[in-house]
């Protein structure tokens, strides 16, 4: 089945569909908004501008103070102090809250409660709550706001906030230099007595060593170990390249050839020389010996000069070898020179150290107290004098004034907001419910999805009062009967040569009105003249008895057991050209009985009797009377209800009603008819212009 192209048309027609849901959830959600908006509280705020400037603390060295570049970090430190509880009890403070926060509020007593000590902290949890810090963006400016439902109270706070950060900073910074000064003062002390004694250490140990003298050995002997051991690696490492080199060489001495491949060798200029002469001789062999012979004088004259290049060669390699060998135990010798020598400075270098180590200790000592106690005391003037100086510069750019109008609650906008949700969100939850919607709908999807004809639709009753059994006979020309007219126009219409006889009602579940749709189709077929027969085949769970009001004491069941055998007996006449054969009591094998031999017998006395023969029988999906039933009729009608049917359970009866007619070929599916639809929902609107038409009464009814 191809697949159909969905249009604005179809999603128009599911919000149409689905109004009253979307209807009923727009407002929902509008009166949710409306009631909370009205509800709350207006909220207003108050806003001041503050510049915060970080200035690095002064050096003795600068003229003026250095203003570091923006720092994220710091500011945001900044903004935290300004919403901090530290503050917030200042402003308390400043403002006296505790005495004048109940002229703003008339519910203070139940903020504040009887409990008048932690009055305080309640005010500065309030407080710090309701201040919101903002920065203003490519700038140092920072918005400071303050919510609260009375516009002077706010106002007044976020004014007083800036002014409490000032002096926090203020204690913070005072706080902080007294607790350095004390510090370092005595620490100061401590290191001044070390430094002393240090000192005197020092003088006494010189005097006792004869430190002078021993201090120019000490300068003298690194140096002089500091150059031997630097020889020493240089001619160590000469002498591992060389060994390296020499053990190449060795490996090869039998082999001038293979010796020919080292770089050593192969660089040697005289022996790539003679490489030269000997490609061009051997090049020289090659052009002779395409005119001459071997023994011919040329071919002797340049072997012969070819022999005594190689033999240069291996000579030249020969004195490469030796030369090398030669350098290796030179530099053996100078790395045992240069060891001996740098183990007796060593030991002259130690014999000096260790006269001298405790001098050096005692100097790193006095070096030590000395920076230390020289810091500290560069540290305590630099303290003394900056002291005073405050790392952040703050300034109140613009004062808060009175808000007039609240930030809170946005009527219009919440409404706004309330409105687009509500009619999105109605859409939306009208999709939602479509798509979890699989049942049938309309008979164009039928026809797209399952790829089965539409014979027609039975319009949903809305009251439960009429039976709709009897509507063909009660109101011929009523909306109901001329459905019924429609799906007797499209069986009949079915074939080119002539309509099905045997016809098959059946359905996929329970209460989807095949019953009625048998009925109600039979009557309108024989108001035609055809001789029409219907026939309860639903053996399990008749119906069509109750109907007519028929004695269902005998019928199909008894004649395909046997019990009856003349057809005349069963056959009822309700009405003109319609006749009845009641299914008869329930029996133990009803699918036995629909498939047995006497069925088929039947099949052909009725045929003969009658233009049309209209069977009703039980749904295809709870057992399997309808689908040995198919095989053997000419067409099967499935009734569905629409809302109710899936498309899932009509895939699968479709599926078992072509399994089994994979071997008849007189079988066939003449449609489906949706029962219950609702003209409401639909484009079907022409229903509407028949249900205002004029009923008149007609002949045939019902007898009773």
């Amino acid at each position: 089945m191809e697949e159909r192209e969905i249009h604005l048309r179809d999603y128009l027609k599911i919000i149409y569909k689905r109004r009253y849901t979307a209807f009923v959830f727009f407002l929902i959600v509008c009166a949710i908004v409306i009631i909370g908006t009205l509800s709350t509280t207006p909220v207003y705020r108050a806003t001041t501008k503050v510049l915060i400037e970080k200035v690095e603390p002064y050096n003795l060295t600068m003229m003026s103070p250095y203003y570091s570049p923006y720092d994220p970090e710091y500011y945001e430190t900044q903004y935290q102090l300004i919403k901090s509880k530290a503050v917030a009890q200042k402003v308390v403070s400043m403002l006296s809250l505790e005495t004048t926060y109940a002229s703003y509020f008339k519910d203070s007593e139940k903020l504040l409660g009887s409990n008048g000590s932690n009055a305080a902290d309640i005010l500065a949890d309030t407080v710090s709550g309701g201040i919101v810090v903002a920065p203003v963006k490519n700038s140092k400016i920072v918005d400071v706001s303050y919510l609260s439902t009375n516009p002077e109270f706010a106002t007044l706070i976020v004014n007083t906030v800036a002014k409490a950060y000032i002096g926090e900073i203020l204690d913070m910074k005072m706080s902080a230099s007294r607790y350095s000064l004390e510090w370092m003062t005595k620490k100061a002390e401590e290191e001044k007595a070390k430094l002393e004694k240090s000192e005197r250490a020092l003088q006494e140990y010189m005097r006792a060593h004869d430190i002078v003298t021993l201090q120019d050995k000490v300068a003298i002997t690194p140096e002089k170990l500091s150059e031997f051991n630097t020889q020493l690696i240089r001619s160590e490492t000469k002498r591992k390249e060389i060994e390296s080199l020499y053990n190449q060489v060795l490996s090869v001495t039998k082999n001038p050839r293979e010796a020919e491949t080292l770089p050593a060798i192969a660089s040697d200029p005289t022996v790539q020389s003679l490489r030269g002469q000997i490609l061009k001789a051997e090049q020289n062999i090659e052009e002779l010996t395409k005119k001459y012979g071997k023994k011919h004088p040329a071919m002797i004259k340049a072997e012969e000069e070819l022999r005594v290049l190689q033999q240069k060669r291996e000579q030249e390699i020969r004195r490469v070898i030796n030369s090398i060998r030669n350098e290796y135990e030179l530099a053996k010798a100078n790395e045992s020179s240069l060891r001996r020598t740098l183990a007796g400075t060593k030991s002259e270098a130690q014999s000096l150290n260790e006269k001298f180590i405790e001098f050096g200790v005692l100097t790193r000592e006095v070096e030590t107290n000395r920076q230390l106690y020289d810091a500290l005391i560069k540290k305590i003037k630099e303290q003394s004098v900056t002291e005073e100086i405050q790392t952040v510069n703050v300034w109140v750019v613009e004062k808060a004034e009175k808000p007039v109008f609240p930030v809170k609650p946005r009527k219009a906008l919440n409404i706004l907001l309330g409105i687009i949700v509500g009619l999105f969100g109605g859409v939306g939850l009208a999709f939602f419910f479509e798509y979890l919607d699989n049942t049938i709908k309309t008979p164009e999807d039928v026809e797209d999805r399952l790829g089965v004809p539409v014979l027609g639709t039975v319009p949903l009753m809305e009251t439960k009062d009429e039976n709709i059994e009897e509507i063909v006979f009660k109101e011929p020309q009523n909306i109901f009967a001329e459905s019924y007219k429609t799906i007797r126009t499209a069986i009949l219409l079915s074939s080119a040569n002539r309509p099905p006889k045997h016809i098959l009602i059946t359905s996929m579940g329970t209460e989807e009105g095949k019953t009625v749709t048998s009925v109600n189709l039979a009557i309108t077929i024989a108001r035609l003249g055809y001789s029409v027969l219907l026939i309860d085949s639903d053996l399990r769970k008749p119906r069509v008895h109750s109907v007519f009001n028929l004695n269902n004491l005998s019928g199909l069941s008894t004649y395909l057991a046997g019990t009856t055998s003349d057809i005349e007996t069963l056959v009822k006449s309700p009405a003109m050209n319609l006749s009845v054969i009641p299914s008869g009591p329930v029996p133990p094998n009803p699918s036995e009985l629909l498939g047995s031999n006497r069925m088929q017998e039947l099949l052909g006395i009725l045929s003969e009797r009658f233009d049309m023969i209209i069977w009703d029988s039980p749904p295809l999906m709870t057992v399997t009377d309808g689908l040995i039933l198919s095989r053997v009729l000419d067409g099967t009608i499935i009734v569905v209800r629409a809302g109710k049917t899936t498309y899932d359970t009509v895939m699968r009866g479709l599926s078992y009603l072509r399994g089994r007619r994979a071997d008849d070929s007189t079988s066939r599916l003449l449609g489906v008819v949706i029962n219950g639809f609702d003209i409401r929902n639909s484009e079907h609107v022409y229903y509407k212009y028949y249900n205002t038409y004029p009923a008149p009464r007609e002949s045939g009814e019902v007898k009773q």
